[in-house]
């Protein structure tokens, strides 16, 4: 394999000097420059990459750990990563995880030993502690508010919205509310901040036993249906308005009335229904993801989402 050692000997430069050369750097003479790229080309020379980065200490690439792709927050998060990666002529790896927590932690390491520049953590299974103890890798940047732990990182303002939502569906006259959670409340920021924000304003927690976790897709929406058709609610509040959409698509499979319902992210779906909404701009919490993980920016980013109200 050829080296940059037998460049210099076939070139009658040093070392460094092809070095400068390989680098792009501007203090080398045309006349120098042309002649050992020449020898370059002779011998076909091709520079290491890994090698190449380490020298510079950065790879230029972000890994970007995601337990899936299937909901709109990931495919937004993601566009809004992409997008700004791009700008700032970063790569971004996808890193899928399926919540496993020895996944996660192989990933951790692998930025511990200099594979990433940093990560981005759309979500995880493993306790934010164990994410702070790698920050001295390279950052760490979470998608979800950290409390107290100093972790650079960004997201959306799910409170202020969540309390305007359910405030708007007791005006709604509604008592029986239906929750379409993602996951369990006690492993997903989403689910808590919804049940939180139903006890705040209904004065009580609501009935698990009228709530559906696991919503994720529009199919998702569909198999609870059924389980939602059974328990009648007069509100159900989905984890997307795509997911809204499914359930509506079984009720009228079944000729079973529709209640009233709202989704979230303010997608198609939820516009052609004309059913209440959430943004919560996930594409610019993405991109703000980014910037951290890059040391564009420093500390933590918190979003504004907008609730929509449609009758």
């Amino acid at each position: 394999m050829t080296t940059i050692h037998d460049i210099a000997r076939e070139s009658g430069y040093s070392a460094a000097t092809v070095s400068r050369v390989l680098n792009h750097h501007k203090y080398v003479s045309p006349r120098v420059r042309a002649e050992v790229e020449a020898v370059i080309q002779r011998l076909n020379y091709v520079p290491n990459a890994v090698a190449r980065d380490l020298s510079r200490g950065s790879t230029q690439t972000i890994g970007v750990v995601l337990p899936m792709l299937d909901h709109p927050y990931y495919t937004d998060l993601i566009a809004g990563i992409m997008k700004t990666a791009f700008t700032h002529h970063y790569r971004v790896v996808m890193l899928p995880s399926d919540y496993v927590r020895q996944v996660e932690l192989d990933y951790l390491e692998q930025l511990r030993r200099h594979a990433y520049d940093g990560l981005i953590f759309t979500s995880h299974n493993l306790p934010l502690a164990d994410l702070l103890r790698y920050q001295q890798f390279g950052p760490v940047v979470v998608c979800q508010d950290p409390g107290p732990l100093e972790l650079p990182a960004a997201f959306t303002d799910r409170g202020t919205s969540y309390l305007e939502a359910m405030r708007w569906i007791q005006a709604q006259g509604a008592t029986r509310v239906s929750l379409m959670l993602p996951r369990d409340p006690a492993l997903s920021a989403t689910a808590s901040a919804m049940v939180a924000a139903f006890t705040a304003v209904f004065g009580h927690a609501p009935d698990p036993a009228d709530n559906w976790v696991g919503s994720m897709t529009n199919e998702d929406g569909y198999a609870a249906g059924s389980f939602l058709a059974a328990r009648q609610p007069d509100f159900i509040f989905a984890n997307g308005d795509d997911i809204a959409a499914g359930v509506r698509r079984y009720y009228l499979d079944h000729q079973r009335p529709v209640p009233p319902m709202m989704g979230q992210e303010n997608q198609l779906s939820g516009q052609l229904m004309n059913i209440a909404t959430i943004d919560h701009h996930f594409k610019r919490v993405g991109a703000a993801a980014l910037e951290l993980a890059i040391g564009v920016r420093q500390g933590q980013v918190k979003i504004a989402s907008d609730f929509i109200a449609r009758s």
